[in-house]
């Protein structure tokens, strides 16, 4: 038992202290999948338009936001912004070692194991207005 012991200490000196799930930290910038709150993809993150859910994900109490460093600054600022007016901390993770699809994670500091995590893929569409055309197109195609 002493054997053993000596052992996972060399170990540690060698290599540092284990991590607890790394490759579920890596993916989640930095935290557990059963503290977070919502998530968005990398593509997500780059529209134009701020995703209703995180809105709603940031008006939790004990919200912290974190975002994937790699993703240019012009993209990332509207969350930042939005962080900043409902007063939540956020972190720029820039990690190059670990590859992951998301670009945007509210986390709480403790376990909530909520099940859906996602904002929906898909936003509705925007309908245009039908401006009443009198060219040829526009009578053929009525």
């Amino acid at each position: 038992m002493a054997g053993k012991k000596i052992d996972d200490v060399l170990k540690e000196g060698l290599y540092g202290k284990k991590k607890l799930k790394p490759e579920e930290r890596k993916r989640f910038l930095g935290t557990f999948r059963e503290r977070v709150e919502g998530a968005l993809t990398i593509s997500q993150v780059q529209e134009p338009d701020i995703y209703p859910e995180v809105k709603e994900w940031m008006g939790k109490p004990g919200i912290r936001l974190l975002l994937n460093g790699k993703i240019d600054y012009t993209h990332i600022s509207k969350y930042i912004r939005l962080a900043h007016d409902k007063h939540i901390s956020y972190t720029i993770i820039q990690n190059d070692e670990a590859e992951t699809d998301i670009g945007l994670v509210v986390a709480h500091k403790h376990a909530v194991d909520k099940e859906m995590i996602w904002a929906s893929k898909k936003k509705p569409a925007v309908k245009k207005s039908k401006k009443k055309r009198n060219g040829l197109f526009s009578k053929i195609f009525k």
